[in-house]
């Protein structure tokens, strides 16, 4: 028996990286998985943003282990679309238990730096919008069935701020306001909601050319081992990033009974980033 039995799990952003991963463990624990995605660039993300060949490739190891997967590609920054995909996703599999918002974008800028309105705007629109969208279509189907859970991921950059990020800093911290602010209005209908904060994550987001040139501009072209040990000073452990399951396993036991009395909180999964 697993502690998701029965029971159907939204996840955007679910082509590839978190996304991805926890799509796979809630599958283990016995979900069968909604999986949204953009699955194609927008042009103001400078690192390659997965495709439906990657979307594709989560409901395949979602299908491996059992579980029934239904994708669609949507843009979580589009309402509409976005309600129209949950609501024929959750027709399709008869219910929707768990919702995990975990649809986002990185970029760097500042007011001084070159931040443009184009990059602002998407990046809100992806990751403060786009949860709320994903709540709002989801929230119906869960009152439906009589309870639920929502994880909202939002980021160490959620509660303090990060210099050359302003618009994704801005954003996390306005998930956490929604996750504290939906917890208290749907906690009578027993509908919990939390938010996951994680430190940097090994993912495409963070391992690419541009991210290495933010963090070690001395050299022209650095490698993944030139940034080590910059992002390591970050984190209190002694590490440089944590990898998409220590996420995903933070994720599981939010949605799960086992978390049955807990909601509007804010778990870091952080290396202790947020000690220092």
């Amino acid at each position: 028996m697993g502690a998701l039995d029965g029971r159907v799990a939204l996840i955007t952003g679910a082509a590839r990286g978190q996304g991805r991963s926890h799509a796979v463990h809630l599958a283990r624990a016995g979900a069968d998985l909604i999986l949204i995605d953009i699955a194609r660039q927008i042009d103001t993300v400078s690192y390659p943003m997965p495709d439906a060949g990657d979307l594709a490739e989560t409901a395949r190891l979602v299908s491996d282990l059992g579980r029934r997967a239904h994708t669609a590609v949507a843009d979580v920054g589009d309402g509409p679309a976005l309600r129209a995909a949950v609501d024929a996703a959750a027709g399709d599999l008869g219910r929707l238990d768990i919702v995990v918002a975990n649809a986002g974008i990185s970029g760097y800028g500042s007011a001084t730096q070159g931040l443009s309105d184009a990059a602002w705007q998407n990046l809100v629109n992806t990751n403060l919008t786009g949860a709320w969208h994903t709540c709002a279509a989801a929230l119906p189907h869960l009152v439906a069935g009589g309870r639920g859970s929502i994880v909202l991921v939002s980021s160490v950059g959620g509660v303090r701020g990060i210099r050359n990020m302003v618009h994704y800093t801005a954003a996390k911290h306005g998930v956490i306001g929604m996750t504290r602010t939906l917890a208290l209005e749907y906690a009578d209908r027993w509908i919990r909601v939390n938010a996951v904060l994680p430190t940097s994550v090994d993912t495409p987001m963070i391992m690419n050319p541009t991210t290495f040139a933010l963090f070690r501009p001395d050299l022209d072209e650095p490698t993944v081992d030139d940034v080590r040990e910059a992002f390591r000073a970050n984190n209190a452990l002694p590490v440089p990033w944590i990898e998409p399951a220590d996420v995903s396993k933070a994720v599981l036991f939010l949605v799960s009974d086992d978390a049955r009395y807990i909601t509007g909180t804010t778990l870091p999964v952080d290396a202790g980033a947020l000690l220092k």
